[in-house]
């Protein structure tokens, strides 16, 4: 089974980003209403797996990071897969198209912003919607699960969130990079599997995760305010992501494989 080499995903990136740059504005928060409620159902699915399992969790808090981190992939998958517009995963794929000067720089801007809005209404969608008003997490432990994930995300000081969110955009937008390498489903379920897993495993800051997890705690009842999930986590962790996928993966491959010398 082939794989497409590594200058070929630059080129399929940059195809990429020239479509959706041609996407209307309709369309675009459609699709990203769709992904912020895609990457909440794969959140769901950790804190339902992951994090019901507290005598595990206990004993070996290293297998129950795997396991939280082994379910939520399923989200990534449904966005490229099924199709759906992720603020993250498009950080990278404009950067080629920008740097080599066949794509103007307004062009990510249009669409990160958009998306980002787009993302951020399905994630509460589904938070207050499909998981706060059907009680799916009213009882414990996954109650505290929802909880303690609020308050750890909101507790760090600015830097260390901002270096978590590069950590988490580095990784997703690798698997998005790993993804378009394979040219059958089961190749692409693979490639983005192992980078996502890492990066929730690790306890890395996704800022479109973070628009459902936080939400998910205030509507629960947390102590965590939106004024805290703004400043003390959602901001951080967006400069961060953008800057992981920006740099550490389009910049950086637009270096490697597609600078025009």
């Amino acid at each position: 089974m082939s794989l497409n080499t590594p200058p070929r995903i630059l080129e399929i990136a940059g195809e990429t980003a020239i479509t959706k740059d041609n996407y209307s504005v309709k369309k675009i928060l459609v699709l990203s209403f769709l992904a912020g409620a895609y990457i909440s159902f794969g959140g769901l699915l950790s804190i339902m797996v992951g994090g019901g399992i507290p005598e595990i969790a206990a004993a070996n808090p290293g297998l129950a990071k795997f396991i939280f981190g082994a379910t939520f992939p399923v989200g990534l998958m449904m966005v490229v897969m099924a199709g759906a517009e992720l603020f993250t995963g498009n950080n990278a794929y404009f950067m080629p198209n920008v740097l080599n000067k066949t794509q103007h720089w307004t062009a990510p801007l249009r669409n990160w912003g958009l998306v980002y809005f787009g993302n951020l209404i399905g994630s509460l969608f589904i938070a207050y919607f499909l998981v706060h008003l059907t009680d799916l997490v009213q009882n414990d432990p996954w109650h505290q699960v929802v909880l303690d994930i609020a308050d750890n995300k909101t507790s760090d000081p600015f830097y260390k969130t901002f270096l978590k969110g590069i950590g988490a955009n580095w990784l997703v937008c690798l698997a998005m990079w790993m993804g378009m390498s394979a040219q059958h489903t089961t190749g692409k379920i693979l490639g983005i599997w192992w980078p996502v897993m890492t990066f929730v495993a690790l306890g890395y800051e996704h800022s479109i995760a973070n628009m459902f997890f936080i939400p998910l705690a205030i509507f629960e009842g947390s102590s965590v305010s939106w004024s805290g999930f703004v400043f003390d986590n959602l901001i951080a962790a967006t400069l961060g992501n953008i800057v992981g996928g920006a740099f550490f993966v389009g910049t950086l491959y637009w270096y490697a494989y597609g600078k025009r010398k």
